[in-house]
């Protein structure tokens, strides 16, 4: 048995090498400068709109962003709180102090740079998931990387069976990862963390080789889940908007505090994140270097990791929204990774560079470093055992909300493939393998779904290219129209149908 998961490693190894470093990474760039382009630069250029339009409408009275408009529609402000529930994760502390110990302080400048780009993927990724959206048998929106694969890619000359092709790929893929990456490896972590910090010196015996204390906290997360999960994507969105604005003003705050109290290393911080954003080398004593080419790969795929665009994962939700433009709800996706990396995971890193487990001369971790602590031990050096508590809490809220919005992403994949009669067989199966995760040992079923991670993001971003000209229309559309004061027809939906209901209450909001 030991020589069969060896040998499935090996094999995973080989792919997950060629779908982030080979072709992920060159996609994953090359897409972003691309819309970036097509949009000309509207992450700058209009910067002060998305920022009014998203969470600047929070704050207004009587704000569409907030309201829902029926019953089978979530808010533009849940849509992002439980695009954000899957997205801040273990991926924003974790995920961050492992960039850096793997590819030294530099690997930050990549993940901001990975952001920036990433900014206008996912804008693009859900002016399509609007655009390309149709209301499902249950009254729901259903909208995704799928739709606009079939429908948009699809409509290419020649192209047809191609973007069906890549649809049912895609979904596969999300349904795959939403166990993994989505389900087991976050539950994995909460457990590993509860038990470090509140369970040390505790034993209740073992079941099977496997610790008692796990089980239980396994079945904890499971029934919670569970509660949220049975009850569909209204629920999620419930819980989400609550939740996640909560738990993200907590840890920065709580960050905020950690990185005053190491004040003095803010300048040699940022000059090691600069300076060691193109490699590092190797310095007196024997240590190795970190080549160039690992710095930006731990930068931008972590940074990937942690705010999901060009996966087309979060698309599934934002399509949800009770919104009527498809680039209002673009808007949004670029808060959303603005506000996941930008912010969140610049937080996280500033944590660890500060805590003195870095050598910022080097830019090399000092001996025995654990990336998978290194968070916990920085908040632990400054608030002692409360510290380390914290952080199992943050972990904890992270990674769950994490879980709940992951399974609305394989609900939404299996809705395409096998229409509404799988979508309470998926929840129950999704819910059942949370114990998985408690449990598990090997570090095998977190590299696979990181694998799966990483084969959705290639369908999403064929669709999302060819499919450029498009958004750039779409795009100086609503800039003519809303900014400009230009007096153009609105163009929101593929369909005729959807597209006069818009226009329809587009009026009537005027």
């Amino acid at each position: 048995m030991n020589e069969f998961f060896d040998q499935l490693s090996k094999i995973n190894s080989a792919i997950n090498d060629f779908v982030w470093v080979r072709i992920g990474l060159v996609l994953l760039i090359g897409v972003g400068i691309i819309m970036t382009c097509c949009t000309k630069f509207f992450q700058i250029t209009h910067f002060g709109h998305w920022w009014k339009e998203t969470i600047g409408s929070v704050f207004k009275k009587d704000s569409s962003a907030t309201k829902k408009t029926d019953k089978k529609t979530i808010s533009q402000f849940q849509a992002l709180c439980t695009a954000l529930a899957a997205t801040l994760g273990t991926g924003n502390i974790a995920g961050v102090a492992t960039a850096i110990v793997l590819g030294g302080p530099g690997a930050v400048f990549w993940m901001w740079i990975a952001a920036f780009l990433g900014m206008m993927t996912n804008f693009s990724e859900n002016v399509l998931g609007i655009y390309y959206r149709r209301r499902g048998k249950n009254g729901e929106w259903a909208g995704g990387a799928m739709y606009y694969l079939s429908d948009g890619l699809g409509s290419k000359k020649n192209c047809k069976t191609v973007g069906r092709v890549l649809a049912v790929l895609f979904s596969i893929f999300v349904i795959l990862a939403s166990f993994g990456i989505g389900n087991m490896a976050q539950v994995n972590k909460i457990t590993l963390n509860m038990e470090s910090a509140f369970f040390k010196n505790v034993s209740l015996g073992e079941v099977g080789g496997i610790s008692v204390i796990n089980i239980l906290i396994g079945i904890a997360i499971m029934i919670l889940a569970g509660l949220i999960i049975i009850g569909g994507l209204q629920r999620i969105a419930a819980f989400a908007e609550r939740i996640v604005p909560v738990m993200a003003v907590i840890y920065v705050v709580g960050s905020l505090i950690v990185f005053f109290v190491h004040i003095g290393t803010v300048g040699s911080m940022f000059a090691a994140i600069f300076k060691f954003a193109f490699g590092i080398k190797a310095v007196a004593g024997g240590a190795a270097g970190v080549a160039v080419s690992q710095v930006i790969t731990q930068g931008c795929k972590r940074g990937v990791f942690s705010n999901e665009a060009g996966l087309g994962s979060s698309v599934m939700v934002h399509s949800a929204s009770n919104v009527k433009e498809p680039v209002k709800q673009g808007l949004w996706g670029i808060f959303e990774v603005f506000f996941d990396t930008i912010v969140v995971c610049t937080i996280t890193a500033i944590v660890v560079l500060s805590s003195g487990y870095i050598d910022l001369e080097t830019g090399l971790p000092v001996d025995g470093v654990n990336d998978a602590t290194l968070v916990s031990q920085a908040f632990g050096n400054v608030f002692g055992i409360g510290g380390e508590m914290f952080i199992a809490l943050a972990m904890l809220l992270f990674a769950f909300t994490t879980v709940l919005g992951w399974s609305q992403y394989g609900t939404k994949a299996v809705e395409y493939l096998f229409g509404d009669r799988g979508i309470k067989v998926y929840r129950i199966i999704f819910v059942l393998m949370i114990i998985s995760g408690a449990v598990m040992t090997s570090s095998l079923a977190w590299d696979i779904s990181d694998t799966f991670n990483g084969l959705m993001m290639i369908p999403n971003l064929i669709g999302v290219v060819v499919l450029a000209p498009l958004v750039a229309k779409i795009t100086k559309n609503y800039v003519n129209r809303k900014i400009k004061g230009i007096d153009e027809a609105p163009i929101l939906s593929y369909d005729e149908t959807i597209q006069k209901e818009a226009e329809e209450a587009l009026k009537n909001e005027e």
